[in-house]
C-alpha cells in the first residue's frame, strides 16, 4: 500500500505542477506601475494577462513591468494575502493598483454565534474563532488538534496516538462531578451531532474508549470553528450549552462574476491538494540497557536472600542469552507511520446560485510492525440559491463520511517499555512467532489479534429564509444526522503463548462484535425582526426547536471455535453471549428568543432566553428555563476618544446567565430490570437493577463574565482580557443508599457546587505589515481555577475518599510520601491517624491536584515575498501522574527507566528508590503499592512544545492557475519539559502518546 501512496501522490504532484506555457505571437506593449496596500509598496504580487502566459512579479519597491498582447486587455493582480484585482486596459501604459488585505479588522470580522451572526466588534459574549487558514497549517485528521494552543480558555488533550482516537476538550474547566458530564455540544452547520460515540471493546487500545464526533469531518472542508464560552453566547442553547458549544461551519460555494444573459453565466473554481506525512513516537524516557538491568535483577535476589534463581526467572537463570540488547521501543513502536491525504473540490456559481462539491481521502498506518491502517473518505456538497430580489434564500448541505480503522486489540506501548532488554527475538528464522520454548510471552502475538471499526455518518441540513415584509424574516432550518458504528475485536488463541490455557487451541479463541446506530432530526422554525432607525437598531428573534434521537445497540461475544478460520462468524462459536440489546429514544423541545438592541453604535444590550423540555427527566421536571443578559459599551466611539490616533478600538462587555445540562443518558429516572442468570421452570427471571427516581432534575450552571477589548494604532495591536466565574449546582451523581435497599446508590441531584473561575488574556499584533516582510503574532494565556465549593454530607459519603471542599475536583487523595528511612532504606509514609500503621483510607489523606495551572499558545506568521513561515508554541503549567504511578517494583522481571539506578544503599544513602526486590518480599511489595499511590507519583508535568510549523512557497503561476502553494509542515516537533514519563501532554501513561509528524504537500487553485 505504501507504493500506492507514492503512485497516487506522484500523479497529484505531477498534475499540480503542470502549467500551460504555450506562447502566442502578437503585437505587444509594455505596462508598468506600482502596487501598494494602505499606501505602502507591496512586493510579491503576481501580475498576469488573463488568457495568456505573460507574467511578472513586483519587487521590494512594489514596482513591475509587463509585456502584454493586444488581443486581451485584462490584467490580474494576485497575492495570497490580498484580495484579487482585475483591471481592464484601454490605452494606458502605467497602471497603479492598491490591494486590500484579506485579513479583516475587528470591525469587519463576522462571527457565527449559532442562531445568528454578529460582528466581532459588536458581540456581547465570549466567542473564539479558529479559521480555515489556521486549520490548513497543520497536518491533522481532527480539527480539534488544530485548535490546540490557539484558543484562550479551551484546553484540548488528544487521548491517543492511535489514528481515529478521541479528545478531551474542556471549555473553561470541568463543571460536573460526572466524567461524562463535561463534554461540549458539537454543532455542524446548525445540526447537533451528539456526543462521542462510546466504543464497547476498544478500552485496551483507545484510552477512554471514545470516538470524537469531529473525526467524521474532513478538516479541509471546514471554513471556521467558533467556540462559545460564556452565558451570553451559550444560553440560547439552553440545557445543551452548559459545557460550551463548538460550532463547525463548512465551506460553501463562492458566487461567480455575472456574465451575459439572464442570471449571469457564472464561474467555476477548482481546489485540489495532496500531502504525504510520516509520524513517529515521542518518548521522554531512557530505559536501562542489558548491563544495568542484569545488575538490578541480581541485586534484587540478593536483597531478598535468594541464592538460587527460580526456574521461571529466565532472564537471570541462564535460559535467555544475556549477551544481547534490543531497543524494544524501536522494535515494537518505533516504526514510521505513513499518511497520505488528497482533497479536491469544485465550486462555482453566479449572482443567485452557488455550489460546492468536494471529496477527501486519507490513509494512515500505525507505528506498529504490522500493517494496521486507518482510512477515511469524505464527500461534501452544498448549494445556495436566492431569488432575483434576494427576498428568498435557500441553502442545502450534505456530507457523508466513512471511517475504517484496523489496529491491534491491545496497545503494546507498555510492553515496549517493560520488556527485558535482552529478551528473545520476536520471530524465528522461518518468520513464525518465537515463544522461546514457552519461556517468552511474545508481544508480537498481539499482531494476530485485531480491533476494527467502521464508522459511517450522513449529515444534511437545510436553511430557508424569506423576507415577509420590510424588517420581517421567516426562517426555517432543519437537519438529519445518521451514524452507524460497527466494531469488532478478534482474539484468536494464536496471540497467546501455546503453553498457556488460552493459547492451546481455537477452543479458547474469542470474537466480540457490537453495532450502534443513531438517527436524529431537528426542526427549527424562526421569525426575526430587524429594524434600524436613526441611532437605534433592534434585532428580535424567536424560534422553536423540535429534536428526536433514536438509537440501537447490540453486542455479542463468541467463545470457542472449531478453527480460527471461523472466528469472524460469532454464529460458529461454541458459546454465544448476547451482552446487550438496547433501544433508546430521546425527545427534546424548546422555545427560544433573543433581543439585541444597539444605540448609536456604541451601547449594546443582548438578552437571550430558552425554555427546554427533555424526555430524560421525570414527569414533574421535564421543563426548565434558562437565559442570559449581555451588555457592551464601545467607549472608543465616545466623543472624547473617537479621534485618538493611539486608540482605534475599545470595548467593555459583561454577561450573566444560566445554562443547564441533561447529558445523563436516557431513562435514568425509571426503574430497570436485568435478566437473571438463573432459570425457574426453564424461564429466566428479572433482577431489579435501578431504582425509580422521578424527582431528579437538570444540572444548572450560572455564568458571569467581564471583559475588556482594546485596539491600538489602527488595530495593529489588539488586547482582550476576560474574567469569568461559573458555578454548577444540582449535581447529578449517585446518591449513596443503605445496604438494606439492595442498591448501592440512586441517581439524584445533590447540593454540591462546583466553581470554575479564571482570567484569560489574548494579545495580537502586526509588527510589520504592508511591505515585503510581514509579521503577525498573537499569544493567549489562561489561568483557570476549579474548586468544590459545597457538598453537604460529603464527610459521611463514599465521595469523601475522592473530593475535598475547597479543592479542585481534579484533586486526588494519596499517601504522603516522606522519603526513605536512612536506617533501613525502606519507603516512609505519613501516619495521619497515628495508629502506627499505614492503611487506606485513613492514611490516604494527602491531596494532589492533577490539573492545569495555566496554559496557552504563541502563534506567529512571517511572510517575505512568496514565502511564508508560521509556527505555534503551546505551553502548559500543570501537575500530573508520572511514571512512578505505573512502575512495577524495581528488581522484578521488568525493565526500568535509568532513574531507578539511583537506588538506596549504604554507599548511596540519598538514593531515590528503596533497595531492589524480586517481588518475593511481602513488606517491600506493600510499600511499593503505597509508593505508586503516593505524592511521589505526582510531579510537575509542565511543558513547552513546538506544536506546529509550516514553511510554504507560493509558486508564480500563469494561465488558468490562480495559485499553487508547496509546503512543509510539522506537528509536535520539539518538547521542553522536566516531566518523568513518556509525554507530558498525554495523561494515559502506558498507551501510545500523540505522534511527531512531518508532512509535505501542495495546494492548487484554478
Amino acid at each position: 500500500m505504501k507504493n500506492s501512496y507514492y503512485n497516487i501522490g506522484g500523479i497529484f504532484f505531477g498534475l499540480m505542477f503542470t502549467a500551460v506555457s504555450i506562447g502566442t505571437k502578437a503585437q505587444t506593449r509594455t505596462i508598468s506601475g506600482t502596487v501598494t496596500s494602505s499606501g505602502k509598496p507591496l512586493s510579491g504580487v503576481i501580475i498576469s494577462q488573463e488568457g495568456s502566459d505573460q507574467i511578472t512579479m513586483t519587487g521590494n519597491n512594489g514596482t513591475y513591468t509587463l509585456q502584454v498582447s493586444a488581443e486581451n486587455t485584462i490584467l490580474l493582480f494576485r497575492h495570497p494575502d490580498y484580495a484579487e484585482e482585475k483591471f481592464t486596459l484601454t490605452n494606458q501604459t502605467v497602471v497603479n493598483i492598491s490591494l486590500e488585505q484579506k485579513v479583516k479588522g475587528i470591525e469587519e470580522v463576522i462571527l457565527n454565534a449559532g442562531y445568528y451572526k454578529v460582528k466581532d466588534k459588536e458581540r456581547t459574549g465570549s466567542i473564539a474563532k479558529v479559521s480555515a487558514k489556521d486549520i490548513g497549517n497543520q497536518p491533522v485528521l481532527n480539527v480539534l488538534s488544530a485548535a490546540q494552543g490557539r484558543v484562550a480558555g479551551v484546553n484540548i488533550v488528544q487521548n491517543s496516538g492511535m489514528p481515529g482516537g478521541g479528545y478531551d476538550i474542556q471549555i473553561r474547566g470541568k463543571n460536573s462531578l460526572r466524567a461524562l458530564g463535561n463534554n461540549p455540544l458539537y454543532v455542524v452547520d446548525g445540526v447537533p451531532v451528539g456526543g462521542e460515540m462510546a466504543s464497547q471493546f476498544s478500552g485496551a487500545v483507545l484510552p477512554a474508549s471514545s470516538i470524537n464526533p469531529l473525526n467524521s469531518i474532513n478538516p479541509a472542508d471546514i471554513e471556521s470553528i467558533e467556540i462559545l464560552k460564556d452565558a451570553d453566547a451559550t444560553s440560547i442553547y439552553g440545557s445543551r450549552g452548559a459545557n460550551g458549544v463548538v460550532l463547525v461551519t463548512t465551506k460553501k460555494g463562492k458566487n461567480g462574476k455575472v456574465g451575459a444573459g439572464a442570471g449571469g453565466a457564472g464561474n467555476l473554481g477548482l481546489n485540489a491538494g495532496t500531502s504525504y506525512a510520516v509520524s513517529s513516537v515521542i518518548s521522554n524516557l531512557t530505559m536501562m540497557k542489558t548491563e544495568d538491568y542484569l545488575r538490578m535483577r541480581r541485586q534484587a535476589y540478593q536483597n531478598d536472600g535468594i541464592s538460587a534463581y527460580p526456574a521461571n526467572a529466565y532472564d537471570v537463570n541462564g535460559v535467555w542469552d544475556q549477551g544481547r540488547y534490543t531497543d524494544w521501543r524501536k522494535e515494537l513502536i518505533g516504526n514510521t507511520a505513513d499518511a497520505f491525504t488528497a482533497n479536491v473540490s469544485l465550486n462555482g456559481g453566479n449572482d443567485r446560485t452557488s455550489f460546492l462539491v468536494g471529496y477527501g481521502h486519507n490513509e494512515q498506518s500505525t507505528v506498529f510492525s504490522k500493517g494496521f491502517k486507518y482510512k477515511a473518505d469524505n464527500l461534501a456538497a452544498n448549494i445556495s440559491h436566492s431569488s432575483e430580489d434576494k427576498r428568498f434564500q435557500l441553502s442545502v448541505s450534505s456530507r457523508f463520511s466513512l471511517q475504517k480503522n484496523n489496529v491491534l486489540s491491545e496497545d503494546i506501548t507498555r510492553q515496549a517499555y517493560l520488556m527485558v532488554p535482552y529478551a528473545p527475538a520476536l520471530y524465528l528464522p522461518d518468520g513464525s512467532l518465537n515463544w522461546e520454548n514457552n519461556s517468552f510471552n511474545n508481544p508480537a502475538g498481539l499482531y494476530n489479534s485485531s480491533y476494527s471499526y467502521e464508522n459511517k455518518q450522513f449529515l444534511t441540513n437545510i436553511n430557508v429564509q424569506y423576507e415577509l415584509l420590510k424588517y420581517w424574516f421567516l426562517k426555517f432550518s432543519g437537519g438529519l444526522n445518521y451514524q452507524s458504528f460497527d466494531e469488532r475485536s478478534l482474539k484468536p488463541n494464536t496471540m497467546y503463548n501455546p503453553a498457556s490455557y488460552q493459547g492451546q487451541s481455537s477452543a479458547s479463541s474469542q470474537s466480540y462484535r457490537s453495532n450502534q446506530d443513531r438517527f436524529s432530526f431537528i426542526l427549527e422554525p424562526q421569525l426575526s425582526w430587524q429594524m434600524k432607525k436613526g441611532r437605534h437598531a433592534l434585532d428580535v428573534l424567536v424560534g422553536t426547536t423540535f429534536q428526536r434521537d433514536t438509537g440501537n445497540q447490540g453486542s455479542m461475544i463468541g467463545i470457542g471455535f472449531e478453527s480460527n478460520a471461523f472466528i469472524e462468524n460469532i454464529g460458529a462459536a461454541r458459546t454465544r453471549i448476547i451482552t446487550d440489546q438496547i433501544k433508546t429514544e430521546y425527545r427534546y423541545a424548546a422555545f427560544f428568543g433573543r433581543v439585541n438592541y444597539q444605540y448609536a453604535g456604541r451601547y449594546i444590550l443582548n438578552v437571550t432566553g430558552r425554555r427546554d423540555g427533555s424526555s430524560r427527566f421525570g414527569p414533574s421536571n421535564k421543563f426548565a428555563n434558562f437565559g442570559a443578559v449581555g451588555a457592551a459599551w464601545i467607549f472608543s466611539q465616545e466623543g472624547f476618544l473617537k479621534n485618538k490616533k493611539w486608540l482605534s478600538f475599545g470595548k467593555l462587555r459583561s454577561s450573566y446567565g444560566t445554562t443547564g445540562s441533561d447529558n445523563i443518558g436516557d431513562y435514568g429516572y425509571l426503574d430497570t430490570y436485568d435478566l437473571s442468570e438463573y432459570l425457574y421452570n426453564n424461564t429466566a427471571g428479572l433482577n431489579p437493577s435501578r431504582l425509580y427516581n422521578p424527582d431528579y432534575s437538570w444540572e444548572k450552571t450560572t455564568k458571569l463574565e467581564a471583559a475588556l477589548e482594546l485596539g491600538f494604532l489602527k488595530n495593529r495591536i489588539n488586547l482582550i482580557t476576560a474574567w469569568y466565574r461559573n458555578r454548577s449546582s444540582s449535581q447529578l451523581v449517585g446518591y449513596q443508599l443503605p445496604s438494606i435497599t439492595g442498591f448501592p446508590s440512586v441517581l439524584a441531584n445533590l447540593d454540591a457546587v462546583v466553581e470554575n473561575s479564571g482570567w484569560e488574556l489574548e494579545l495580537s499584533g502586526r509588527p510589520f505589515s504592508g511591505g515585503a516582510f510581514q509579521w503577525e503574532s498573537n499569544v493567549n494565556i489562561s489561568f483557570p481555577k476549579n474548586k468544590l465549593v459545597a457538598f453537604p454530607g460529603l464527610a459521611g459519603s463514599t465521595y469523601a475518599n475522592t473530593y475535598v471542599i475547597g479543592q479542585p475536583i481534579t484533586s486526588v487523595k494519596v499517601y504522603q510520601y516522606e522519603g526513605i528511612d536512612p536506617a533501613t532504606g525502606l519507603y516512609r509514609f505519613k501516619d495521619f491517624n497515628g495508629d502506627g500503621k499505614i492503611t487506606a483510607p485513613d492514611d490516604r489523606q494527602a491531596v494532589e491536584n492533577i490539573g492545569v495551572r495555566y496554559f496557552g499558545g504563541w502563534n506567529n506568521t512571517l511572510r517575505y515575498k512568496n514565502w511564508n513561515l508560521s509556527f505555534l508554541f503551546q505551553f502548559v503549567k500543570q501537575r500530573n501522574w508520572n511514571y512512578n504511578n505505573i512502575m512495577p517494583i524495581p528488581g522484578t522481571m521488568n525493565n526500568q527507566p535509568q532513574e531507578v539506578l539511583d537506588v538506596w544503599s549504604a554507599e548511596n544513602p540519598g538514593g531515590s528508590y528503596m533497595p531492589y526486590s524480586s517481588g518475593s518480599n511481602g513488606i517491600r511489595n506493600q510499600l511499593h503499592v503505597f509508593f505508586m499511590n503516593s505524592t511521589a507519583t505526582v510531579s510537575d508535568a509542565s511543558f513547552i512544545r513546538l506544536k506546529n510549523l509550516e514553511l510554504g512557497y507560493q509558486v508564480p503561476v500563469k494561465g488558468t492557475f490562480k495559485s499553487v502553494k508547496v509546503y512543509f509542515q510539522g506537528q509536535n516537533l520539539l518538547t521542553f519539559t522536566r516531566y518523568f514519563g513518556p509525554d507530558p501532554e498525554f495523561r494515559n501513561i502506558g498507551f501510545l502518546p500523540p505522534l511527531k509528524t512531518y508532512s509535505m504537500g501542495v495546494l492548487i487553485t484554478l
